[in-house]
């Protein structure tokens, strides 16, 4: 799959993915509206219904303190019953029932028009005066009904609520007293939220020519009580969103890194069938050189061509001891044989071996073997090719003339060896992966250094196997230093 499919795929799983963010959060907010809306309903409805019945229980009052004042006949008393009903019955209109057929007062001590109804008599007999509306509440009769009401519509949750008289410019009535004087009934909850800026209130007594106050209500907890209904999907939406969101992220790694080890193994199959096609080709060679008549009768040739195939087949026998060793280290299969190893020992061997190369192309090989204590508990024969490797990288990387410095230093609990060379240095983002199998840092479109991407791949896991770790400091341009830390024991 190319670069531009797999971006196109990213591109299009990217925008479904914020759509459906988008989505979860369009009909979040609705059910967060929807349940502010449903809230605001309830709580109206209940104010409406505790001023019905504050103004309810007074003309009931009233209705009685007029029927006790002036005696009428029996189908007065009749209507007045009738009226009372009507109250009872919640028939909250100004003209609570007509008394058209209401006779003079039985032994009229006084009269009123027929065509009165039963509240404007009663106004104009002033059984409903104009009292000051502290006096026209009953705090018992009003919390116990805000409190059933409010219960009756699901809303549990703490509030204050308080009445306010328009003579007087403040409240009157603060959760269960009466304020006197008005001190300072803007108790704050939550901000600037008081009674005072509540916006769910309601006028009292609306059967007066004018409503000498209101009812309000504030909840401190309308937040979370609104949210209560929905915080359980917000939660669920919010943890199956992220891990959507891990998940994505995980799948694009995984491409990326998929797609960059089928680069890395075509190359590794592309410089494993070059490695092996030169040694195959001069193998050929000489052999068909050795059946050739021209050569039979000479033995020094034959030998000489017989050195070739033996050099050629242990080139080819070392390239596939090297992957087949990277192989064992994937799968664990393989022991360290420990044994006391001095590693300066170990170095000059593996720099004496390799001298020649370096020497070939006029280069420099420098022991710098600080170590006063260089003896560790190792595997001879693997430490040998993590020191061979380093080399072997310092050479192939350090164009024209190498300089190739080996140090050993002795660390807390162990010894450290940095092979340093002043070759063409690594990148930022490539020292992220050199460890990695089968990569190799890439010089263009050039090939010039052979190899299969394995030798530091290789390094990291003996390194490791010994309990030691391994680090690179390098600069393009300036070359690299590579330190293999080994602990004692």
């Amino acid at each position: 799959m190319n670069a531009q499919r797999i971006r196109l795929i990213i591109g299009m799983m990217t925008a479904a993915l914020i759509g459906v963010i988008c989505l979860q959060i369009y009909w979040i907010g609705w059910s967060i509206r929807l349940n502010e809306e449903q809230f605001d309903k309830n709580v109206f409805a209940v104010l409406n219904r505790v001023a019905d019945k504050l103004q309810y229980f007074e003309d009931l009052a009233a209705i009685e303190a007029l029927n006790a004042t002036f005696r009428f006949s029996n189908e007065a008393n009749r209507n007045i019953r009738q009226a009372a009903k009507y109250l009872e019955n919640g028939y909250n209109t100004r003209r609570v029932a007509r008394t058209d057929s209401l006779p003079n007062p039985v032994s009229g001590t006084q009269s009123f028009e027929d065509n009165m109804t039963l509240w404007e008599y009663m106004k104009v007999s002033q059984l409903v005066d104009s009292k000051p509306l502290a006096e026209r509440i009953q705090l018992d009769l009003l919390a116990q009904t805000l409190k059933d009401e409010l219960d009756s519509r699901g809303i549990n949750t703490p509030y204050q609520y308080g009445v306010y008289a328009k003579a007087r410019n403040s409240f009157v009535v603060v959760n269960d007293h009466y304020v006197v004087v008005d001190n300072s009934p803007k108790v704050i909850h939550g901000g600037a939220a008081t009674l005072y800026t509540s916006p769910y209130r309601v006028a009292l007594f609306p059967k007066d020519i004018e409503s000498p106050g209101h009812l309000s209500i504030y909840f401190p907890n309308r937040t979370s009580l609104v949210l209560g209904s929905v915080w359980k999907t917000l939660v669920l939406s919010i943890i199956f969103t992220g891990i959507i969101l891990f998940c994505f992220w995980y799948t694009v790694q995984v491409i990326y890194r998929q797609k960059k080890l089928s680069e890395m193994k075509t190359d590794f199959i592309n410089n494993m069938t070059h490695e092996f096609k030169t040694p195959i080709a001069t193998i050929s060679l000489a052999t068909d050189s050795i059946a050739s008549p021209l050569i039979v009768n000479h033995p020094d040739k034959i030998k000489r061509f017989v050195d070739i195939i033996r050099q050629e087949n242990r080139r080819m026998n070392s390239q596939v001891e090297r992957v087949l060793q990277i192989a064992q280290l994937d799968k664990k299969d393989f022991q360290l044989r420990l044994a006391d190893v001095n590693l300066h020992d170990l170095v000059r061997q593996a720099a004496d071996n390799f001298s020649l190369q370096v020497e070939n192309r006029e280069g420099t090989l420098t022991l710098d073997l600080q170590a006063t204590r260089p003896v560790i508990s190792g595997d001879a024969t693997h430490l040998a090719s993590v020191v061979h490797n380093l080399l072997d990288n310092a050479n192939k990387y350090s164009p024209e003339k190498p300089e190739i410095t080996v140090r050993t230093r002795n660390v807390p609990n162990g010894v450290a060896i940095t092979v340093e060379d002043k070759g063409v240095g690594i990148g930022k983002e490539a020292r992220k992966h050199i460890f990695d199998k089968f990569y190799r840092v890439h010089t263009g479109n050039v090939h010039d250094v052979k190899g299969f991407g394995l030798g530091l791949s290789y390094v990291k896991a003996i390194v490791t196997a010994h309990k030691g770790f391994v680090d690179v400091l390098s600069e393009p341009g300036k070359g690299s230093a590579f330190t293999v830390m080994l602990p004692f024991a």
